[in-house]
């Protein structure tokens, strides 16, 4: 492989050389600063040879020195006989030993102090760490309660939710979350439009109100027979009337102006409660013995 094969490395060659040249011109017309050594200081030592002398002429050359007297040796001490030593007395030892006593007791009443502080510094950590421990066993116990309660008190709701929507037959708005359904097959599920009505009779066609005759909800159950109650005042609007049928398929109970109606005018009310009355169901043993449905009533102007 060559050197410079690549662009790259060509160009970062001339760049380089460029750089050191421009470099070495600069050190070249500037170059580098130099500082002389400072002068040398002290204090200036007088010639001689000895470290003594005296008088006003200097040597130039080294001098005899005076000789000095040598040290006559000491002569050995003589043995002399052992003096005997004076009888002291025993009372500074024993003012010492009471002293060393009474030091060594201080010590000890001092150890067994701090060794007592101690003691009583554990426990009160112990305490209050044991407090701490039930405090938070106090808490998560209440959490945990809390939690439970909660817990069955959305069981319920949903037991009630399922119980009340099975008994409607599944009749209302799809959420994903709600259960039972409504349709006239054999599998599971809420046939319909998710634009059409949910009190209308037709699972086919394209959603509208409906805004003719009469329609009816109740699961399960094929209408035997209807009567229609005219209005006494010229309104128009629907009128949705909740229903509950009995096992015989007799309505026994009838609630007019519930969600989907559009005129609750006091005039429509009474006859379409009188309409929905007289309503009647196939039989069937099977069923809840208060079924829960739904008759719409749609009046027109000039009826």
């Amino acid at each position: 492989m060559g050197l410079l094969d690549t662009k790259h490395k060509r160009k970062s060659f001339t760049l380089t050389t460029l750089l050191l040249s421009m470099l070495l011109l600069l050190l070249f017309f500037v170059g580098l600063g130099y500082l002389d050594p400072p002068p040398e200081s002290g204090i200036s030592v007088n010639f001689g040879t000895t470290a003594y002398g005296s008088g006003k002429v200097q040597p130039k050359q080294p001098i005899q020195s005076t000789p000095q007297e040598q040290p006559k040796p000491t002569p050995p001490p003589q043995e002399s006989e052992p003096e005997s030593e004076p009888e002291t007395s025993s009372e500074p030892e024993s003012a010492a030993e009471d002293v060393a006593t009474s030091k060594a007791e201080e010590t000890i009443r001092i150890n067994k102090a701090k060794e007592a502080k101690r003691k009583a510094e554990a426990e009160a950590k112990r305490k209050a760490a044991e407090a701490e421990r039930q405090k938070k066993a106090e808490e998560a116990r209440k959490e945990k309660a809390r939690k439970e309660a909660a817990e069955k008190k959305k069981r319920e709701q949903d037991a009630k939710k399922k119980s009340l929507d099975n008994l409607i037959g599944g009749i209302g708005k799809s959420d994903g979350k709600t259960t039972g359904g409504e349709g006239n097959d054999n599998k599971a599920g809420d046939k319909g439009d998710p634009r059409g009505n949910p009190y209308a009779t037709s699972y086919f066609g394209s959603p509208g109100s409906g805004s003719g005759g009469k329609g009816y909800g109740l699961n399960g159950r094929s209408l035997k027979s209807s009567a229609g109650i005219k209005q006494d005042c010229n309104e128009e609007g629907r009128v949705v009337v909740k229903i509950e049928v009995d096992r015989s398929g007799k309505v026994v109970r009838a609630t007019p102006g519930v969600r989907g109606t559009t005129n609750s005018h006091p005039c429509l009310m009474k006859p379409a409660k009188e309409t929905a009355m007289r309503h009647r169901w196939n039989a069937d043993n099977k069923a809840p013995s208060r079924q829960i449905g739904f008759v719409v009533v749609n009046f027109k102007l000039g009826e």
